[in-house]
């Protein structure tokens, strides 16, 4: 799955505040966001499985993102994200601090040890030799996109929050066959078709709570013509 531009992800922070409003509505009170969206989402709407045609065409265009055996060396500052987080202020921080890394990436081990949310601050960001079993998928996805040492030049989002990413090494493994890869497809491509759903359905949330807040116009009967 690949990042998205940063009007996109702000657009799905304010999905998911939405989503987030709507789950307390229902009484949901699931911890973290991961959850809250399935619950809410498998409560109020459904995604179909992708099918076969999809997950070939799939398979044919994204060959990087389906290679098994990849290994990469990283480092990250992580900015936490807890329900309490003022997204907005976050975001900005991060993205400053990414700016001035952009300039120049030398202080990189310094800021994560002042500024990430993650135990690898103690060691400047360092996460050591990753492979696919080791990361969030979104993570892992966005360092296979990347496909290359140096600094990724925007924020990774995740479950835990937003990331500043730095690649050192990448080993590449080898594609495995469509028939070995087909449910690892239908779960990214099911996880996009999520995404767009969510997306939406904050879209529909947002006009339900534009006509409950506009204000009731009295009717009145037209005066018959002469």
């Amino acid at each position: 799955m690949n990042t998205t531009p940063s009007a996109s992800r702000s657009q799905l922070d304010t999905a998911l505040a939405r989503l987030r409003q709507r789950a307390l509505d229902l009484g949901m009170t699931q911890q973290d966001d991961e959850t809250m969206l399935e619950a809410v989402l498998q409560h109020d709407i459904q995604t179909p499985l992708p099918d076969e045609g999809e997950c070939r065409r799939y398979y044919a265009q994204h060959p990087e993102i389906l290679r098994q055996g990849d290994m990469v060396g990283a480092d990250h500052i992580l900015f936490a994200i807890t329900p309490t987080t003022p997204i907005d202020a976050l975001r900005a921080k991060a993205e400053d601090t990414l700016f001035a890394l952009l300039a120049d990436d030398g202080s990189f081990a310094e800021l994560a040890r002042g500024l990430s949310n993650c135990p690898s601050a103690q060691v400047g960001g360092n996460l050591g030799q990753l492979t696919a079993d080791q990361c969030v998928p979104e993570f892992w996805h966005a360092l296979i996109a990347h496909g290359k040492p140096g600094l990724l030049p925007h924020l990774v989002r995740t479950r835990f929050g937003l990331h500043i990413v730095r690649i050192g090494r990448i080993a590449q493994g080898t594609v495995p066959p469509f028939a070995q890869a087909r449910s690892e497809i239908e779960r990214m491509l099911q996880q996009q078709s999520l995404l767009r759903a969510l997306q939406l359905y904050a879209q529909d949330l947002q006009a339900q709570e534009a006509l409950k807040d506009e204000p009731a116009r009295s009717l009145t009967c037209p005066a018959p013509t002469q």
